[in-house]
């Protein structure tokens, strides 16, 4: 359970990087459109920023049912992660011969 939830997390943390390198590659073409210049004033840093997370709306928005199914499968290996480790164990003075274990009526093994 445990290497299933780690590969889920990889997943998550691939999509994290993969949305970061697409960023990072279009940085070069938000910041070509200098209209300020042309009218003797500088470009406004704000400008750039707005294109900026424009773009990492519409990249995370294509990505987002992906990262979302991958979310709700984390949290759900996680709880089962948590049930399985808040339960309690079998130990040889609470098992029953012929019942199992007391806690969890384990299936008797047939002979």
């Amino acid at each position: 359970m445990e290497e299933a939830r780690r590969q889920t997390q990889r997943q998550l943390d691939m999509i994290e990087r993969q949305i970061a390198a697409k960023m990072t590659a279009l940085v070069p073409s938000l910041g070509r459109r200098r209209s300020g210049y042309r009218r003797g004033k500088p470009p406004a840093p704000e400008a750039f920023l707005a294109r900026y997370r424009s773009s990492l709306a519409a990249t995370t928005a294509e990505r987002q049912p992906e990262i979302d199914a991958l979310s709700r499968k984390l949290a759900r290996q996680e709880a089962a992660i948590a049930a399985f480790q808040t339960r309690p164990e079998c130990g040889a003075s609470v098992r029953d011969p012929e019942r199992g274990c007391r806690h969890h009526r384990h299936e008797r093994s047939a002979p």
